[in-house]
C-alpha cells in the first residue's frame, strides 16, 4: 500500500502524531477554546472578553473597547472604541485570542485562553499502534449535484454539497464513504466499530486528491480527533449515516489524555 519501508512508515506517522500533540496543545491551538459566544443584534458583555459584543448584517461588532488592551495579531494596539470583525479575523486580549466565527449566516465570537483547564490538564493524544494494513486503496466517484443534510454535535442542521464518494472493501465491509473537498485533498467524518469506546465517537480523515483515474488512498493511521474531542464548545459535524462503519478500525487517534 506504501512505498515507504517499514521503518519509514513509523518514522514518517510518529512525526505526524507528535505534531498533531505540539499543535493541539499549544497556547491558542484546538485545545484552548473556552467559550463559543453566539451573538444577537443585541450588546452583550461576554465572559473572557472586553467591551460588549453583538452582530449586524455584515459580521461582528465590539463596542466600548477603549482602554482594553486589545492587539492586532501583529501586535498593533487597537485605539478605537470599536472594531468589527469577519469569519477568521482573530484580535489578542491578554493572553487570550479572540476570533470571530459564522455558521449559515449567524456569528460567534470565540475565545481561546492557554489557562483553560482542557489545554492545561491535557498530556497528549492516545493512538493505536500504526500499522501499513490500515491503508486502503479507493475509487473516487464524484457527485457533482448531490446535497446532504449535515447535522452539528449541537443538534443544528445545515446543506452541503459533497464532491463524492470513496468506495473500498474493508474487512467483509464495503464502504461508500461521503467525501468533501478539492483539488487539494478530500476530507471524510466517520464513526467506526471502536466509536465511543476504545476511540472518540468519530473522527476526521483527510485524503490526497484522487488521481485521473479516480484513485486515492485512505490511510486510517492519520485518522484524528475532530476538535469536540478537546473542548465542548466546538461545533463538529457528524458522521453521515453511510459513514459510520461496522468494522473496527484500529488506527489512528483515539482520546485525549489527562482530561
Amino acid at each position: 500500500m506504501s512505498s515507504e519501508t517499514p521503518a519509514e512508515f513509523i518514522a514518517s506517522w510518529s512525526s505526524w502524531h507528535a505534531a498533531r500533540e505540539r499543535a493541539v496543545r499549544a497556547p491558542h491551538g484546538i485545545a484552548s477554546l473556552r467559550f463559543t459566544h453566539w451573538l444577537t443584534d443585541e450588546a452583550a458583555a461576554l465572559e473572557g472578553a472586553p467591551g460588549t459584543w453583538r452582530a449586524d448584517d455584515t459580521g461582528i461588532v465590539g463596542e466600548r473597547l477603549t482602554g482594553a488592551g486589545l492587539t492586532t495579531p501583529s501586535g498593533a494596539q487597537i485605539m478605537t472604541d470599536r472594531v468589527e470583525l469577519v469569519h477568521g479575523d482573530e484580535l489578542h486580549y491578554g493572553d487570550s485570542l479572540l476570533r470571530g466565527m459564522e455558521r449559515d449566516g449567524v456569528y460567534a465570537l470565540r475565545v481561546l485562553d492557554p489557562e483553560t483547564p482542557g489545554r492545561t490538564a491535557l498530556t497528549g493524544i492516545s493512538a493505536f499502534t500504526p500499522d501499513s494494513a490500515w491503508i486502503r486503496p479507493a475509487r473516487f466517484v464524484p457527485s457533482p449535484d448531490a446535497t446532504v443534510e449535515t447535522e452539528s454535535i449541537d443538534g443544528h442542521v445545515t446543506t452541503e454539497t459533497p464532491v463524492g464518494r470513496v468506495e473500498f472493501e474493508l474487512a467483509d465491509e464495503s464502504v461508500s464513504m461521503t467525501v468533501t473537498g478539492g483539488p487539494n485533498g478530500l476530507w471524510a467524518v466517520f464513526a467506526d466499530g471502536t466509536s465511543g469506546d476504545e476511540s472518540y465517537r468519530f473522527r476526521f480523515i483527510n485524503m490526497p486528491a484522487p488521481t485521473a483515474e479516480g484513485h486515492v488512498l485512505v490511510d486510517f493511521n492519520r485518522a484524528y480527533l475532530p476538535p469536540c474531542a478537546f473542548s465542548e464548545h466546538y461545533v463538529c459535524p457528524l458522521p453521515a449515516p453511510n459513514n459510520r462503519l461496522r468494522t473496527r478500525i484500529t488506527a489512528g487517534e483515539q482520546l485525549p489524555l489527562g482530561v
